[in-house]
């Protein structure tokens, strides 16, 4: 009995061998020493970004809120000295009344005819000072007052004891206020101290 040789070609798949599987060089190359994942660069600076984009919304609010006073005082300013330019404009009125009144000598009142005529023009001019105080306007009468810069115009100094220095003891013409702010300025004359007299000083040896 002879022995037959085996060749290749007889050689069952089972016995032959087997190709190694394709390794992922990327995949399977160990982390080396020092190296880590890359972390992702947008997780570390949301928490900056949501502090700036917070900031920007205060400010934003806050000069909202400014505009909003600011237009809301203009309103009230705009209402409250609307009738600034008129009241100007009426106080010459008012002053030629003053004058009339003050011009009328005594005896005109006595008869029946100067009596009407003078308590016509006081009339006038109380009707007139109240249309004005209704939109906030009024007289300064400051005779007797200390002299005030901001509401006050110096226009002479009168030399005398019978008021303190400083004092109004004359009025020019009357000044006019609407609401808190200057309309015109009072016209006055205030006291001044006499020089002081008699004691002269020998300056010979």
């Amino acid at each position: 009995m002879t022995d037959e040789k085996k060749t290749p070609e007889s050689e069952t798949p089972e016995d032959a061998p087997q190709p190694e599987p394709a390794v992922d060089q990327d995949a399977a190359a160990p982390e080396t020493e020092g190296e880590s994942a890359p972390q992702d660069g947008g997780a570390g600076e949301a928490p900056d970004e949501a502090a700036v984009l917070k900031d920007r919304l205060l400010r934003a609010l806050a000069e909202n809120e400014n505009i909003v006073r600011r237009a809301r005082k203009d309103r009230e300013d705009a209402a409250k000295y609307a009738a600034a330019n008129f009241a100007r404009d009426m106080l010459s009125v008012a002053d030629n009344l003053r004058r009339a009144l003050d011009s009328m000598p005594p005896s005109l009142r006595e008869d029946d005819a100067g009596k009407t005529l003078a308590e016509g023009v006081e009339l006038t001019e109380k009707e007139l000072l109240a249309a004005l105080e209704r939109h906030g306007i009024k007289r300064i009468s400051p005779m007797g007052e200390r002299f005030n810069h901001d509401l006050h115009e110096a226009m002479f100094e009168v030399p005398t004891n019978e008021a303190a220095p400083g004092t109004v003891v004359q009025v020019m013409e009357e000044g006019y206020v609407i609401h808190d702010r200057l309309l015109r300025a009072a016209r006055v004359g205030i006291a001044k101290a006499l020089p002081e007299s008699g004691h002269t000083v020998d300056t010979t040896a």
